[in-house]
């Protein structure tokens, strides 16, 4: 059986999350399996972004799996879909199981899947933010940063229920939320906390790479210098593309 895997990132402006995407793939694909039946290592993994791309998503996935099940001779590699030979894992790089992760790319895949046809089966893999040793990684980075009080600051999303598992990875992190477009805020947690006592407080920016938003939440922490002197902040990294990061990925692709 050939499989080929398309990591989906939600897509930005700015070019540092794409670079670090490129690089994922890389560290991704020298972590696959490889068997007799691989496609060309070139085309193993690809990457793909629902927003902020020329192309809508579904035309992406087409791209992707022509390119990725073309053999040498520029022949398409494609088998009768009863052996099951060609399959494209899709692999949603979001931490949050909102509405990007439960209606858009599904819908997105729906469409590739009716203009490709059965020869090439898509399959969509969980999350990455489902992961149970996602919280390992993050508990690295909280290990690293000496803090009296921590805060996992994550996106947030408008779909009902997606914060429970921020909650949940907050609590496993000792840590309390806040969230960049929605309620409770980083100012206000900030408050709280100071209120509380705390004098020395961590942000985990629970995002995937730095970009823009990870640039706007150390302006506010700049300002909450400024508004809460005789507190000492302490900034976190996003995830990053790391082996790690990886490992897990690959990890969801066998599920």
């Amino acid at each position: 059986m050939s499989s080929a895997y398309l990591l989906v990132s939600h897509g930005s402006r700015d070019r540092r999350p794409e670079i670090a995407m490129q690089q994922l793939a890389k560290l991704v694909c020298n972590k696959l399996p490889k068997t007799h039946n691989a496609l060309d290592s070139g085309h193993l993994v690809g990457i793909a972004a629902l927003e902020m791309n020329p192309q809508p998503l579904h035309e992406q996935i087409q791209e992707f799996a022509k390119s990725a099940f073309r053999d040498t001779c520029g022949e398409l590699r494609l088998r009768k879909p009863s052996q099951n030979q060609n399959r494209l894992k899709i692999v949603p790089l979001f931490l949050l199981p909102g509405v990007h992760v439960m209606t858009d790319i599904p819908a997105e895949v729906a469409l590739a899947q009716q203009a490709i046809g059965q020869d090439i089966m898509i399959e969509v893999q969980p999350y990455l933010g489902s992961h149970p040793n996602l919280e390992k990684l993050l508990a690295k980075q909280t290990a690293a940063i000496k803090a009296e009080a921590w805060i996992l600051l994550a996106h947030g999303s408008r779909r009902p229920g997606s914060k429970e598992t921020v909650e949940a990875m907050a609590a496993s992190l000792s840590a309390v939320t806040a969230y960049w477009a929605g309620p409770p805020s980083l100012e206000s947690r900030v408050t709280e906390l100071v209120a509380a006592g705390y004098k020395e407080i961590a942000i985990l920016p629970y995002f995937l790479f730095t970009g823009g938003i990870t640039d706007a939440i150390a302006a506010s922490i700049e300002e909450l210098k400024l508004q809460f002197s005789a507190v000492n902040f302490q900034l976190a990294q996003p995830l990053g593309a790391s082996a790690e990061l990886a490992e897990l990925i690959c990890d969801l692709t066998d599920r």
